[in-house]
């Protein structure tokens, strides 16, 4: 079917040349979006489309990377999405983008997305935040604080914080090392990380939301364009910098995916967010008004009553050839026993976490009010195939104090520390409520919800009650569990993986586990 020269020129861009499946190599995102993206319009098999309509016979040997031409293909996107409207071509291409000293506030707009992106950061868990830059703490100083009334009260308040945090470093190792000896059994690498994680997890309630991070993205095209819109639109200049940064810098790998962001397009989309969120923001407040007497951490707002014969509706129908109509009058009309046999079934097989229910577990649903502080949220915030949505951050809601901090002596400077960052807080949201959040501490609480079916329920709450989870959201998730349970016991008895215990040292174990692997990659490759 082609020449050698030809299998020469392919075999340089894809994994083999002969098989049916295969993977596409050093090609740029735009071409190899656009190749998959012609699929839907020609009889011609992708190694076909490569060497005809975008290598079109060049001399390959002496064509590196960047010479690969990609002006064929941004002229394809172009004239599919004014021709077909098809956004979804955006989706075909991606790229990894790096996000460098962004604020803790940042990263969570950066990553809401339920699907098209895979956000990583820089965990407060297992880093220290203590690191100074040219003699300063690392937080974000926006320009429209440092230039306001608030910018000495502002600085002097983060300030205080890292100062508070790093003078705690030490002692709060010395007393974890005190209340956990290394054990025999336990390398001084898993120990050191096993203390350093403790300190960590108990310390970063000091860190204000101003804090300076560093996270990396892969998405595609669409995912992309989508959020940076939605970043120009956000009322903080350090979000809408961060908006014009990342098209500046996608728009050199994937320009075509990425330019109506901020086009006439994307201004007028840009102008709909703006105004929908400052419109309903005013007529809420005049009709939202807090009591202040709600304050249990997890709440089971609402659930399907009928979740039960969803489930097992659903069961019914997608093993059977009957309607879903008739799959549920079936189920309604089941015997309470013959119910419980065809969940037990569906579910009994488990053996470990990982095997999650099937589908039919997606037909009910449950909304879960959560109160905690923003570093319970900011670990919950990346399961992203829910519905959530957060509160603004304040201090209204008041603070978490870990019992670590009472114990080496710490609860009165504490307390001092986040009522002078309430304080801080309270003056400069009178005037600039977006940007007063850089100044509230982690361990301040923020209200969200969750509104979820049983089948990821299953995976949030085993996954999030192992032992190594940080002991703020472990409770969280026990307590969801134990909420979900009451409310459908069958639907929940195979959820036989959360952890309900409470430990001292999450990280030990774990640690333990990374030693035995450690050394199996050792015997592999050699020191």
């Amino acid at each position: 079917m082609f020449t050698e020269e030809q299998i020469r020129t392919l075999s340089k861009f894809m994994t083999n040349t002969d098989k049916p499946i295969f993977a596409l190599k050093n090609l740029p995102e735009v071409v190899k979006g656009a190749m998959f993206s012609r699929y839907s319009r020609t009889s011609k098999s992708l190694r076909e489309l490569l060497l005809s309509e975008f290598l079109q016979n060049q001399d390959i040997s002496t064509m590196d990377l960047e010479g690969i031409p990609t002006k064929k293909a941004e002229e394809f996107y172009d004239r599919v999405l004014v021709e077909y409207g098809d956004d979804s071509v955006a989706e075909l291409g991606g790229a990894h983008i790096a996000c460098e000293g962004v604020s803790m506030i940042a990263t969570k707009i950066l990553e809401d997305a339920r699907i098209g992106l895979s956000p990583l950061e820089k965990s407060t868990r297992y880093v220290f935040f203590n690191e100074k830059q040219d003699g300063r703490y690392k937080f974000c100083r926006e320009t429209s604080i440092m230039s306001s009334e608030f910018a000495g009260l502002y600085e002097e308040t983060c300030n205080m914080l890292f100062d508070m945090y790093s003078e705690l470093i030490e002692p709060m190792k010395a007393y974890i090392i005190s209340i956990f000896p290394k054990p025999a059994d336990m390398t001084d690498r898993a120990y050191d990380f096993t203390v350093r994680a403790k300190a960590c997890d108990v310390l970063r309630v000091f860190l204000p939301a101003s804090t300076l991070t560093n996270m990396g993205i892969y998405g595609n095209g669409r995912a992309f364009e989508y959020l940076i819109t939605k970043m120009y639109a956000s009322p903080m200049q350090e979000i809408q910098h961060i908006a014009k940064s990342m098209q500046e810098e996608l728009g050199k790998i994937i320009p075509s995916f990425v330019k109506r962001a901020d086009d006439a397009y994307g201004r007028t989309m840009q102008e709909y967010m703006k105004q929908t969120e400052t419109s309903t923001r005013s007529l809420v407040s005049s009709l939202a008004k807090s009591n202040g007497t709600e304050s249990e951490e997890v709440i089971l707002a609402s659930f399907d009553k009928n979740a039960e014969e969803k489930i097992i509706a659903a069961i019914l129908y997608s093993h059977s050839q009957i309607s879903m109509t008739e799959s549920l009058q079936l189920s309604h009309s089941m015997s309470l026993d013959n119910k419980a046999k065809v969940i037990e079934e569906y579910t009994r097989q488990r053996s470990n976490r990982r095997h999650r229910p099937g589908r039919a577990f997606e037909n009910a649903y449950y909304t879960f009010d959560i109160l905690g502080n923003y570093g319970i949220y900011r670990d919950l915030h990346r399961h992203r195939a829910l519905t959530q949505q957060r509160q603004i951050l304040t201090t209204e809601l008041g603070y978490d104090i870990p019992k670590e901090l009472v114990a080496v002596g710490a609860a009165e400077k504490y307390h001092d520390a986040m009522r002078k960052a309430g304080e801080a807080w309270k003056k400069i949201s009178a005037k600039m409520p977006w940007q007063a959040q850089y100044v509230v501490p982690f361990g301040y609480r923020i209200r969200w919800y969750f509104t979820l079916n049983a089948r990821e329920l299953y995976h949030l709450l085993e996954l999030r009650t192992v032992k190594q989870g940080h002991p703020d959201y472990r409770r969280i998730c026990q307590k969801m569990y134990v909420l979900a349970k009451a409310a459908h016991p069958a639907v929940f008895k195979n959820m036989r993986f959360v952890d309900m215990n409470n430990y001292e040292m999450q990280r030990d174990e774990a640690e333990k586990r990374i030693d035995r692997k450690m050394e199996d990659v050792r015997k592999k490759y050699g020191s």
